[in-house]
């Protein structure tokens, strides 16, 4: 069982983001739309993560992406196909010592928003950030050795947000 690991934040994320998003570039470039660092490691105000990278990756045509599941592979990443998530191709990397969770998505898929939403809402909501960081970091004390148990727990919360930014985004641009 994988173990829970919560670290303060660190420029070294993005640091690391940049680096992997380099070389996944390379290796989609024929389907490639964006790419974004998304997830804790991506704001700096929830102050505390995982260690572990996430990547939002939009491609033009999903089925496609299983074509690159061999050079993927050559570089650390496991097809997991949608691994839950319908439309998704989900790459995590690093097997029980993660680094990186590679998510793919075609163009229009309701997913992108989503993330892209509950990543700015965060940013902009630094009250709401550090009360997600203080979560993971009280629910991995609580859970160290049962990550299962720990995704669990902060589901609710994590849920909470999401709705919050959805409202926030339809906000924004309504006019």
């Amino acid at each position: 069982m994988r173990k829970t690991k919560i670290l303060p934040w660190t420029e070294e994320w993005e640091k690391s983001y940049s680096q992997e998003e380099e070389i996944l570039k390379e290796i989609i470039k024929g389907e490639l739309v964006d790419i974004f660092h998304i997830g804790s490691t991506s704001v700096s105000a929830i102050g505390y993560a995982k260690p572990i990278i996430d990547i939002l990756m939009v491609v033009k045509d999903i089925e496609k992406v299983d074509l690159y599941n061999e050079e993927l592979r050559k570089i650390g990443y496991e097809p997991k196909g949608e691994n839950g998530i319908s439309g998704r191709r989900y790459f995590p990397k690093g097997d029980e010592n993660r680094t990186h969770h590679l998510h793919i998505f075609q163009v229009g898929n309701e997913n992108i928003k989503t993330h892209l939403d509950f990543k700015d809402y965060l940013i902009k909501h630094p009250d709401d950030a550090r009360s997600y960081g203080e979560l993971k970091t009280k629910l991995a004390k609580q859970f160290p050795k049962n990550h299962y148990k720990y995704q669990t727990e902060k589901q609710e919360f994590v849920n909470e947000l999401i709705k919050k930014a959805k409202n926030w985004a339809l906000k924004r641009t309504s006019y």
